[in-house]
């Protein structure tokens, strides 16, 4: 290889390499909501003989997407490119829904839809926003509907909705995130509340 031809080469890759250092791309950050309530006392007793099985979370397409979702007024909403979940929110919702629902110990069991435990009680679910939106001042938005379905009468008996608006302390994405945190805390606790209360106003038969 002649002289010219390596000095030619070399001149190449160092202007590639430039090219890479500046075009460098803006590092992705990811999050997770971190509402697992304390696991019950493995001496406490289940209240009522229920199998529980969570359903998968219903969502708008926005949310079936791992990029956080902002919104401007109550009309327009947008998405993150750099601000990610880990875990995209249907699926965090569901853990954290199920979570919350083993910790009262009131349950015979409570286990995800698909898994190989049966139950006579269904609960399902529909996300309707989870998003920080700016105006007038910048809040964390949750907003989520839960039913329980009654597989033997084929019927809804019990459902409860949540919606709030939790202040955010500070501007960046990661204080958006802590305030949806406990936005979804507060949410889960309402719904395992509500749960616990009908089935003590409605004892269930032994299934």
């Amino acid at each position: 290889m002649s002289k010219q031809r390596i000095w030619q080469l070399a001149l190449v890759i160092l202007l590639a390499g430039f090219s890479s250092a500046c075009g460098a791309a803006r590092p992705y950050k990811y999050y997770l909501l971190d509402v697992n309530p304390p696991a019950p006392s493995a001496s406490a007793q289940p209240a009522y003989p229920v199998n529980l099985i969570v359903g998968r979370v219903s969502a708008p397409e926005l949310y079936r997407d791992s990029r956080i979702v902002y919104g401007s007024g109550d009309v327009q909403l947008g998405a993150y490119e750099y601000h990610r979940w880990a875990e995209l929110p249907p699926e965090m919702l569901q853990q954290a829904l199920i979570a919350s629902l083993r910790a009262t110990g009131q349950y015979r069991s409570v286990t995800a839809i698909g898994s190989s435990a049966r139950g006579g009680y269904i609960l399902r679910s529909q996300l309707y926003s989870l998003y920080g939106v700016d105006r007038p001042n910048l809040v964390a938005r949750f907003s989520m509907e839960v039913d329980l379905f009654d597989a033997k009468s084929g019927e809804t008996i019990w459902s409860d909705k949540y919606s709030h608006d939790e202040p955010v302390d500070g501007k960046t994405v990661a204080n958006v995130v802590e305030a949806m945190d406990r936005d979804v805390r507060a949410g889960m606790n309402q719904f395992t509340a509500g749960l616990g209360q009908y089935f003590a106003a409605h004892p269930p038969e032994t299934r």
